[in-house]
């Protein structure tokens, strides 16, 4: 009964005479049938993403939403607790509350607070998010512009029911932000156009 090794396999004796690709470094001729092929034409390095021909290579709105949303309550849950431990601590210092009174008067006024801030800055971000998925899906392309106007309906929306004063007050606030973070991002572009020089065209 023959056994089956490098020098009579079938499939190594293609790679017994050197390196037929041409490529640079050497091998070990294979054993299997199923791996017939020259390793010198695998990339060593892989992508770490695989796109679809044609797709965008970052992240969408769609998708960024959900982080948006959140962070957005994580944060304000953070921030009112933090405010709602200092109210805490004055207000059972004031009252001369000890023990565990002041204890269980502390956690209300953490969890109170911490629970209207993380609503307000979730529902803050989930309008956003729908303004900014709307705008990118009806316009096809996902810009500044997008945001500027996504947070400037974020301001009015959110301030509706308190009148149009206060709308046009979040919008203009919703609006500021925006334009301030817009030109934040375009730092770049903003430097190369300041350094323009039409001569050198």
């Amino acid at each position: 009964m023959s056994t089956l090794n490098d020098n009579s396999d079938f499939y190594s004796q293609n790679y017994s005479s050197g390196n037929a690709s041409g490529l640079p470094g050497t091998y070990k001729g294979f054993s299997s049938p199923y791996l017939n092929f020259d390793p010198g034409y695998i990339p060593t390095t892989q992508p770490e993403f695989i796109f679809l021909d044609g797709s965008n290579k970052q992240r969408g709105r769609f998708e960024l939403a959900f982080g948006q949303i959140g962070g957005s309550c994580m944060i304000g849950a953070a921030i009112g607790g933090g405010v709602g431990f200092y109210n805490g601590l004055k207000a059972t210092t004031l009252a001369g509350q000890t023990g565990k009174l002041r204890r269980t008067q502390m956690l209300n006024h953490i969890m109170k607070k911490g629970s209207a801030t993380a609503n307000t800055l979730g529902s803050i971000a989930v309008i956003y998010s729908a303004c900014g998925v709307v705008l990118s899906w009806t316009r096809g392309t996902d810009d500044d512009l997008n945001t500027i106007a996504a947070a400037t309906l974020t301001g009015c929306l959110y301030k509706s029911t308190a009148g149009l004063r206060r709308c046009a007050m979040g919008g203009a606030l919703g609006l500021g932000v925006s334009a301030l973070y817009a030109l934040w991002n375009a730092r770049d572009r903003l430097g190369n156009i300041r350094h323009y020089n039409p001569a050198q065209r």
